[in-house]
C-alpha cells in the first residue's frame, strides 16, 4: 500500500503549498539549502524543522534544534510528533503556521459511474460543546490538546520507590513492590486526555474532553471547515 499523499499549506497564504515526498524528508528553515526555504519569515531559524514519513508511524514533524522551537497544535515538539490531517505546525511561539493536509488520490476521488450523486451537505451553523450551543460565527479557532491524565505520576512513583528502600532487607517484599510501582507508572503515565479547545471571538475558551484522539481530531476538523479553515478555505 502506497503512503498517503500530503502537503503543507502556509496558513497566511493558502496559495503557497509544499508537496511532501515520502522518500525525501522536507527540511524547513531560512537557509537556502532547505527544501522549504522561508527566508523572509521570522522567527524561523536557519534549520528549523523537518517533516518526514515513517512506515511505522506515518507522517512526522521533528524539531531541528531550532532557536525558538516548533509547535504542533500549540504544544512544543521535543523530538518528533505524529501528524494528523488538519494539524497546525507553528515555527516559533509567534511564527508562521503551516497546515498539514492529506490529499485524496485521483482514483479515490472519482465516484463509481453507477453511484448516485450525493446530496449537497450544508455546513452547520452551530456547534455543541459541553451542552452549550455556540454559533459557528462566534468561533475563532479550534485545536486539540493531548495532556497526561496523571501529570504527577512520576513524582509518586519516585516517592514510592524511595520509601520502598526501607524494605530492602526484606527482598521478598522489596522486589514485588518495585515491580508493581514500575508497572503502575508505565500504565498510568501512558494515559492521556484529549481536549478540544474552542476559542471564541469574545475571548472565552470552551473545552471538551475525549478519550480518543482521532475522535477529537474529527470534531476539530469539522469545526475548522465550518468556520472556513478547512481545505476549501480561501
Amino acid at each position: 500500500m502506497s503512503p498517503p499523499s500530503a502537503r503543507l499549506v502556509l496558513a497566511s497564504d493558502r496559495r503557497k503549498t509544499a508537496p511532501l515526498d515520502p522518500a525525501q524528508p522536507l527540511t524547513i528553515g531560512r537557509a537556502s539549502g532547505n527544501r522549504l526555504c522561508l527566508a523572509s519569515l521570522s522567527p524561523v531559524s536557519d534549520h528549523h524543522a523537518v517533516v518526514r514519513f515513517s512506515r511505522s508511524q506515518g507522517w512526522l514533524v521533528c524539531d531541528w534544534q531550532s532557536r525558538d522551537g516548533t509547535f504542533l497544535e500549540g504544544q512544543r515538539v521535543q523530538h518528533c510528533r505524529r501528524l494528523e490531517d488538519g494539524d497546525e505546525i507553528r515555527l516559533g511561539p509567534d511564527g508562521p503556521v503551516l497546515l498539514f493536509e492529506l490529499q485524496v488520490s485521483a482514483a479515490a476521488a472519482v465516484p463509481a459511474a453507477a453511484a448516485p450523486a450525493p446530496a449537497p451537505v450544508r455546513p452547520p451553523t452551530s456547534v455543541e460543546v459541553d451542552g452549550q450551543t455556540v454559533p459557528v460565527a462566534m468561533v475563532r479557532s479550534a485545536a486539540v490538546q493531548s495532556l497526561p491524565q496523571h501529570p504527577h505520576i512520576f513524582s509518586w512513583w519516585l516517592l514510592l520507590c524511595l520509601g520502598g528502600l526501607l524494605l530492602l532487607p526484606f527482598p521478598v517484599l522489596f522486589w514485588p513492590l518495585q515491580v508493581v510501582a514500575l508497572g503502575g507508572w508505565i500504565l498510568l503515565g501512558s494515559r492521556k486526555q484529549h481536549r478540544l479547545v474552542l476559542v471564541l471571538r469574545d475571548g472565552r475558551a470552551l473545552r471538551h474532553s475525549f478519550a480518543n484522539r482521532r475522535t477529537a481530531l474529527a470534531h476539530r476538523n469539522g469545526i475548522r471547515k465550518a468556520i472556513g479553515q478547512g481545505e476549501d478555505a480561501p
